[in-house]
């Protein structure tokens, strides 16, 4: 077969848009050429395609290649395109089958080993690919528990360029290689300060407990030493778990930082404390290729705490 084609998904901020990845092979001079407006780092993906196909045991035809990213329009950012640029070619030169290769959205950076490495905004990619009526999703073993979290979704997780080819009809057999664990694996989420630690300040603590019952913004005074930071920390241990909605949000806000989200959505609030020298960007967020959340947007559903206000240039 000459032609195949499965499916991604292209994020822009938590919005996902699904992506058709097609692959056509021609009797032209060997190459492989990449349209449909990738950024940079997309751009690289044939070279880190090649590399991995090969070290994966299922080397690339030696004949052109031509991949088409549709709609050609949307800007596509990122590494997250790799596997289904593999697995399209794959199934264009008939080495793994094209019905299976296009049932399913995948979602994947590959290493030059063929390795999967975990792939930061997974979480608000997978809802999207679910919302846009798509049921079987395959990524990184390293990302599958947090692309597990939505609900009614088929998740494939898989280690390696080799093992995603044979799921997908391929005769390689099985090779053991070490996963690439998500950033923030198994870390220890620290304990949330409780407000019972503090002795004295009674004022300040029923202002605390006022503006975590109203919702409401608090505006702290006094001399370094006085304990600012210290009730700051302390509130949102004084608000209520989250929704689903917001810990569906708050989640996928994490994921999209690169923070890794772990085997369960967050049920607690966020904090966000940022330095009094950081940036613009760094607060609202933004970016001149991929979105990426500021303090203020990670901070939704939870607390921002501006610690020497009048210092941040905004």
């Amino acid at each position: 077969m000459a032609l195949a084609r499965t499916h991604a998904v292209a994020l822009l901020g938590l919005t996902g848009a699904l992506v058709e990845v097609e692959a056509d092979i021609s009797g032209q001079l060997p190459g492989i050429v990449l349209i449909g407006l990738p950024d940079a780092a997309l751009s690289e993906a044939t070279e880190r395609v090649r590399a991995a196909a090969k070290n994966s045991g299922c080397p690339l035809t030696r004949n052109k290649l031509t991949i088409n990213l549709s709609p050609a329009a949307l800007p596509k950012h990122g590494s997250g395109f790799d596997l289904a640029i593999a697995l399209a070619c794959l199934a264009a030169d008939e080495a793994v089958s094209a019905q299976s290769v296009g049932a399913v959205v995948h979602i994947g950076e590959l290493a030059l080993d063929g390795r999967l490495r975990p792939t930061s905004g997974m979480l608000p990619a997978v809802i999207a690919a679910s919302r846009l009526g798509h049921s079987t999703v395959m990524v990184p073993a390293g990302n599958a528990a947090e692309a597990a979290l939505v609900p009614g979704m088929r998740v494939i997780g898989v280690a390696s360029l080799r093992d995603a080819a044979i799921w997908h009809g391929s005769r390689l057999e099985p090779v053991q290689v070490d996963v690439i664990a998500a950033p923030g694996e198994g870390s220890v989420e620290p304990v949330e300060p409780e407000l019972a630690d503090v002795i004295g300040n009674e004022d300040a603590v029923l202002a605390l407990q006022i503006a975590a019952a109203g919702g409401h913004h608090l505006f702290m005074v006094g001399p370094p030493g006085a304990g600012k930071t210290m009730l700051a920390a302390r509130l949102p241990g004084l608000l209520p778990d989250l929704d689903p909605e917001a810990s569906l949000e708050v989640s996928s806000m994490r994921s999209l930082s690169g923070r890794g989200v772990g085997p369960a959505l967050a049920t607690r609030p966020p904090l966000e404390a940022p330095h009094h020298t950081a940036t613009a960007a760094a607060m609202v967020g933004g970016g001149s290729g991929r979105i990426r959340p500021g303090a203020a947007a990670r901070a939704s559903h939870g607390v921002l705490f501006l610690d020497e206000a009048q210092h941040i240039k905004i």
